[in-house]
């Protein structure tokens, strides 16, 4: 055993020298790749179809679960996408309000609409401003196409505005291409107006731009209010049926412009209203300082007509005195107390008791 063991490692040590100094065993080399690699094959052959049946059976529930995740990062991404829509399209609206806001000429506040009526038959909104902002009744609000409506009803932080469209609402328009004047009138549908009692030949199309005429200083002129639709000619109507379209978005528009037609600041504008209401409260109240004008009003007249009254008097008496002395009558003395007697019962009986006595006096100049 140790003779052969020594040989073999004889025999090695030699193939390897050989191997490494020269190319006699390439051949033999190869061959013997050849021959072992479908030894390696056969011998891998279990492992290969263990792994191909673990990983049929391993990826159906590493499919699934795959699955089930992208189908969560799916749908994150179209609510971020959505999400980024929305941002676009309020970006466009505010653009779109910064670009209307640099045409007007009146100072004007970007306002947010935060709910609706619920009354079918109101046309109503709420924006989150209110009085503590500088919002007035009345004021004008309009978005990136036109006119909207206006302020009819005032909070501390938000207020509610009633828009053209309603039933109850009117504003006075003009055609832009003519300048005719109408009244334009809501009608309850929220994609109609009504323009009132034009006539029959009034130079009115299909088309016309109907801008607001600032009649009435509630609406500022010359801002959009609706285009006309449709022009109907009845002969034996005097007036002719009239529909336009607002030029607002009335239904759709999330951003809003409140006009300001003074040059006075939110604050300015709360302190002065907060003062003026200050002054009513000190006063009584509205109502009650033009019924005490016209009291204090009309007692002058009064006193000056008895003052008059009351110079006439003496000079009634100077003017008997002269008479009494050639007359000597005894009317002429009874007649002094009775026109004496009459300031004492009531002062609008003088000048009914003057002539009698100026009378008798002139005719005794005359004698």
């Amino acid at each position: 055993m140790g003779v052969r063991l020594l040989v073999l490692a004889v025999l090695s040590v030699a193939l390897m020298v050989v191997d490494a100094r020269f190319d006699l065993l390439k051949p033999a080399r190869k061959q013997a790749s050849l021959v072992l690699m479908d030894a390696y094959w056969i011998t891998d052959l279990p492992g290969r179809l263990w792994e191909g049946i673990a990983s049929q059976f391993g990826s159906r529930t590493e499919l699934v679960a795959e699955n089930e995740k992208l189908k969560t990062e799916n749908l994150l991404l179209q609510g971020r996408m959505q999400k980024l829509a929305a941002l676009t399209e309020q970006n466009v609206r505010l653009r779109e309000l910064l670009n209307s806001s640099a045409l007007v000429n009146e100072k004007v506040e970007v306002a947010e609409l935060i709910g609706m009526d619920p009354n079918p038959f109101t046309h109503r909104i709420i924006i989150n401003k209110g009085e503590r902002d500088g919002v007035v009744l009345g004021q004008p609000v309009l978005d990136a196409r036109g006119l909207m409506g206006q302020v009819v009803e005032l909070m501390p932080y938000t207020s509610r505005v009633l828009l053209l469209t309603d039933t109850t609402h009117s504003i006075p328009v003009q055609v832009n291409r003519n300048g005719l004047r109408a009244i334009a009138s809501g009608t309850g549908n929220p994609e109609r107006l009504e323009l009132r009692h034009v006539a029959d030949t009034a130079d009115i199309k299909e088309g016309d731009l109907l801008v607001s005429s600032g009649l009435g200083q509630r609406f500022p002129a010359g801002y959009p209010v609706a285009t006309v639709k449709e022009v109907i000619h009845d002969s034996g109507q005097p007036f002719a049926i009239v529909r336009a379209v607002p030029t607002a978005a009335l239904n759709r528009s999330r951003y809003l412009l409140l006009v300001f037609s003074d040059n006075r600041t939110a604050e300015e504008r709360v302190n002065d209203a907060a003062q003026a209401q200050e002054n009513l409260d000190a006063f009584g109240g509205g109502p009650v300082i033009p019924a005490t004008v016209p009291k204090t009003v009309t007692p002058p007249p009064a006193a000056a007509a008895a003052t008059p009254a009351t110079p006439a008097a003496p000079a009634a008496a100077a003017s008997a005195t002269p008479a009494k002395p050639p007359a000597s009558k005894p009317p002429a003395a009874a007649k002094p107390p009775a026109a004496s007697k009459p300031p004492a019962a009531q002062p609008a009986a003088r000048p009914a008791a003057k002539p009698p006595v100026t009378a008798p006096a002139t005719t005794g100049r005359q004698e």
